[in-house]
């Protein structure tokens, strides 16, 4: 057991190992003088052997008078080359080990939602059982026996980021997935570089189609859901090209009591374990002032309670909670778009919005501001697409 921060005495020459916001730290007394020194690890159980190693030779350094009191010596890089000793020899070194050791180096820096990505892939990983990390080619075998062919690609492109680390700071002599993933099939969006817009005249019929939904016609009713509910969310992701995510996180303080004006400044997704998780800023971590075409304005005033809270959600589930994007996408969207035009997903509104936005002069500097875009990615997927098909061969 670790004790967490308190207020207590460490006994002269004893350094005690603490766990505060989840990190591993070491308190001690030298000299007069408190000293709490973060190794830069979580909490794991890997991670404690290198905490007890450190513990060990800071005690022993103030017992024969060799330590350090500009900490240098102790400092969290160290760490990994304590771990070294305690992780199994590299031949037969299981991925879970090498994985857990990566995510813990990496945890104070990432987002939740990157977290929760990597741990679909710890559930992964640990269903593979005793493979050896480094035998690539049986651990490519055993991932597509038990997921899909691009759920393989994304976990085999996980391991080489684990590996070169691994090998950076001499956990491991060799990475053997260097360009393993490259060699998979590739995905839709590199075969199809193209936006996957809609027409306005599609749009419209979209949106519509989500107005008058009922549900499932029998031949004496409607039964099941009526997607009615979500017209108005589709409707917005069409007018403002904004991420879904930053739609189904979007709340009444984050919108002008006259609707003109939106401020984009969060976003809310889903972590591994299913729990919506709230992220400030956008997916470049940057926040927007968007103004409202009077469409859009109208839109929501049509839907704006008369006094809503603050921090209610503007575009909430059928049950008053947050929009869960896939089930949206599984079974709204494809029920409702797909008899329109068939695959697309929700992106496809946002596309829409560019591609429309530039056919009628908006400059592209605008366009990438109100899309937190870059001016360089308009003009490679969008522009010259367009170009590409208003030009036609000279006879």
């Amino acid at each position: 057991m670790y004790d967490k921060p308190s207020q207590r005495k460490t006994p002269k020459g004893n350094v005690s190992i603490v766990v505060s916001h989840g990190r591993l730290q070491l308190r001690f007394r030298h000299a007069g003088k408190r000293h709490n020194l973060s190794i830069g690890l979580a909490d794991t159980k890997l991670n404690r052997k290198a905490a007890e190693a450190k513990k060990a030779q800071i005690e022993l350094d103030i017992a024969s008078g060799n330590f350090d009191p500009t900490l240098k010596k102790y400092k969290p890089e160290l760490a990994l080359t304590l771990l070294k000793s305690e992780i199994t020899p590299q031949i037969g070194m299981k991925i879970t080990e090498l994985w857990e050791g990566y995510l813990a180096y990496k945890s104070s820096s990432l987002k939740e939602t990157t977290k929760g990505y990597h741990n679909s892939f710890t559930k992964l990983f640990t269903r593979l059982g005793d493979i050896p990390l480094l035998d690539a080619v049986k651990v490519k075998a055993g991932l597509e026996a038990i997921t899909t062919v691009h759920q393989t690609k994304r976990a085999l492109i996980q391991l080489n980021a684990a590996c070169k680390w691994g090998v950076k700071h001499g956990l491991i002599g060799t990475n053997p997935y260097v360009g393993m993933a490259n060699e998979m099939p590739k995905y839709r969006y590199q075969l199809e570089p193209k936006p996957n817009a809609f027409t306005e005249e599609e749009r419209e019929k979209i949106i519509q189609a989500f107005k008058n939904h009922r549900g499932n016609w029998n031949g004496r009713g409607f039964t099941g859901i009526s997607y009615a509910h979500y017209a108005p969310f589709v409707e917005f992701l069409f007018l403002t090209g904004c991420r879904p995510s930053e739609a189904i996180g979007l709340q009444w303080k984050h919108i002008t009591e006259d609707c003109g004006f939106i401020r984009f400044e969060g976003l809310v997704t889903t972590s591994g374990n299913g729990i919506p998780i709230r992220v400030e800023g956008s997916k470049n971590n940057k926040k927007r002032r968007f103004s409202c075409s009077e469409r859009l304005r109208q839109l929501l005033l049509s839907i704006k309670p008369e006094n809503p809270h603050p921090d209610a959600l503007v575009f909430p589930s059928p049950k008053g909670k947050v929009i869960t994007y896939n089930n949206f996408c599984n079974n709204a969207w494809n029920r409702i778009v797909d008899p329109i035009k068939p695959d697309t997903t929700p992106y496809s509104c946002r596309d829409t919005f560019i591609t429309l936005q530039i056919i009628k002069g908006i400059p592209e500097s605008v366009i990438a501001g109100w899309c937190d875009t870059s001016v360089e990615m308009i003009e490679k997927h969008y522009a010259d697409f367009l170009k590409m098909l208003s030009l036609r061969p000279i006879d």
